[in-house]
């Protein structure tokens, strides 16, 4: 700054003796007397300056101390509030810490809680549907399939696949065939005998159904007639017989019709059975290798009353019955013979592996089309290789309910 204000002074002396006279005239003493004064005024000038500048610098070194002792103090208040921070930090982290052991102890507790809770609710579901189960299930029949003690063929037809069968329930002696796996044609004969001799009269009644059936799993209940429709994946039709039209219908789901119930049945999605406790479907359940599902149906609404997946596989099996509320399915090697009974399903638990003989229907030359248990008279109904067949049973009481 001083040196600044300097170089300004030298430049006006420098500009003033610009205006100087000549050398000729410099012994004028009025104008040497002027010159003096101009000189005199220039360093009074020079000196206010330099008082000046001396203040100024005086001044901006007192500023510049006190602005040194100010980032002092904020230093040092810098370094105690970024202290009293870290303390503050821990403290929260340490209470965080607190807090998330308390929260985990409480959550413990309440999982703790809430597992009892869900594993009493769950005993409690499954002792209510045990009771439902055995209530739905609850009828006189307490009766176990002990062996097939006796064979006998019926007719014998061209028709290699089909199913033949007599109401399940009512005293009726009418006879219905069904031929071929698919079809809207049912043959109903006054008797078996009429069925057993096609000379016998009246003659049959042919009976054109608004839809077609698929598979052999038709089955005759109440004057009813309930069967896989053609065509749909999963549709069951209630067909009334009498009055020729379709009474209701449902969609079975949980996997059925998405493939054959029975291996050596090639056309049979969803098999239809009766026993003593009423009216059943069986269908092969969801993965390659399926087992099958057990379905308790409503006759009247066709509502499920409820499903079982069973441990009985679809594989090498041909045909499936119901008797008194357990599952006999029947398996054969390469759809050729021995033909027997392998797998046994029972809802209720009653039945025992060990307690079962050896089950084995009569060498066949083919597996079975169809084989229907029918709770009135107690004999299988069976199609096989083109022969309507019934097989007399033999049964023995299963063990009573614990």
């Amino acid at each position: 700054m001083m040196l600044a204000l300097r170089r300004a002074c030298i430049f006006r002396a420098l500009v003033f003796m610009a205006f100087l006279p000549p050398p000729q005239r410099a012994q004028d003493p009025a104008m040497v007397h002027y010159i003096y004064q101009r000189f005199q005024v220039l360093e009074q000038g020079l000196q206010k300056c330099t008082q000046a500048t001396r203040a100024y610098i005086q001044d901006f070194q007192e500023f510049s101390k006190n602005i040194s002792i100010m980032l002092g103090q904020c230093h040092t208040y810098t370094s105690e509030y970024k202290s009293a921070v870290h303390n503050l930090a821990l403290r929260v982290e340490r209470a965080q810490r607190e807090i998330d052991y308390l929260e985990y102890l409480r959550e413990a507790d309440a999982c703790v809680e809430s597992e009892d809770k869900v594993l009493a609710e769950k005993l409690v579901q499954e002792a209510e549907e045990d009771q439902r189960i055995r209530m739905l299930l609850n009828a006189s029949c307490d009766n176990m399939l002990m062996g097939i003690k006796s064979l006998k063929i019926v007719k014998k037809t061209t028709d290699t696949d089909g199913s033949w069968m007599k109401d399940a329930v009512s005293d009726s002696p009418k006879v219905y065939v069904f031929i071929g796996p698919r079809n809207n044609t049912v043959w109903e004969f006054a008797n078996i005998r009429a069925f057993m001799e096609d000379s016998t009269k009246p003659a049959p009644r042919k009976l054109i159904l608004t839809h077609s059936w698929q598979g052999t799993g038709q089955v005759i209940y109440k004057g009813f007639l309930f069967f896989h429709s053609q065509g749909t994946p999963n549709e069951i039709i209630k067909y009334n017989l009498q009055k020729r039209i379709v009474e209701d219908r449902m969609l079975l789901f949980g996997g059925a019709g998405r493939a054959l119930a029975y291996q050596h049945s090639p056309s049979t999605y969803i098999d239809l059975a009766v026993d003593e406790h009423g009216l059943w479907a069986i269908h092969s359940g969801p993965g390659i290798r399926s087992h099958l599902v057990l379905t308790k149906i409503e006759p009247d609404t066709l509502g499920v009353e409820h499903s079982w997946d069973t441990p009985c596989r679809s594989q090498d099996a041909e045909a499936s019955f119901l008797l008194c509320g357990v599952l006999y399915v029947v398996y054969s090697s390469g759809g050729h013979g021995p033909h027997r009974i392998t797998c046994v399903y029972d809802p209720l638990g009653t039945i025992m592996e060990e307690n079962l003989p050896n089950l084995f229907f009569p060498r066949r030359p083919r597996s079975h089309s169809m084989i229907h248990y029918n709770p009135r008279d107690k004999h299988l109904y069976a199609w096989n290789d083109g022969n309507q067949m019934i097989y007399k049973l033999q049964t023995r009481r299963k063990q009573p309910l614990q």
